[in-house]
């Protein structure tokens, strides 16, 4: 999200969640929008919900996981035992699950996290939640491009 306009499909997703976010009309809504993305998630197999994939700093339980492949780009999958948190989960994916490492590493994910207004409508703990998935997904993403 560097200019204005939109360029990669990290900015194509953004600008999607940004439009829905937009035609609801109130927090009650989108926080039901947001519970409907975590119930579209893909089902995360439970031998991933181990204390390795486990997100330290959430107050939920949450799990991430995710390969790179030979392009470099990340295949993640989380969970959570909380519905907010996983469709948080859900939208923190649509802007980086598919991407390559690079890709992941030029999103500024904290500023669409600012952008879809959920900065002030979640609680600290939440955000801390969140800025919690981020970085351990800008450590895969990180070391991916490290492994070049």
């Amino acid at each position: 999200m560097k200019s204005g306009r939109l360029n990669t499909p990290a900015d194509t997703a953004l600008q999607d969640l940004v439009d829905t976010f937009e035609m609801l009309d109130d927090w009650e809504e989108r926080y039901r929008y947001l519970i409907e993305l975590g119930r579209k998630l893909p089902a995360m197999p439970d031998a991933e919900h181990t204390e390795d994939h486990k997100v330290r700093g959430c107050m939920s339980q949450v799990w991430l996981a995710g390969e790179v492949d030979a392009d470099r780009r990340l295949h993640l999958r989380g969970d959570s035992d909380a519905h907010i948190v996983k469709g948080l989960i859900a939208l923190i994916l649509a802007l980086t699950d598919g991407r390559t490492a690079r890709e992941v590493l030029d999103t500024d994910i904290k500023a669409a996290f600012a952008q879809l207004g959920l900065e002030s409508h979640l609680s600290m703990n939440r955000r801390n939640g969140f800025y919690a998935m981020v970085e351990r997904i800008r450590q895969m993403a990180a070391n991916a491009v490290g492994a070049a």
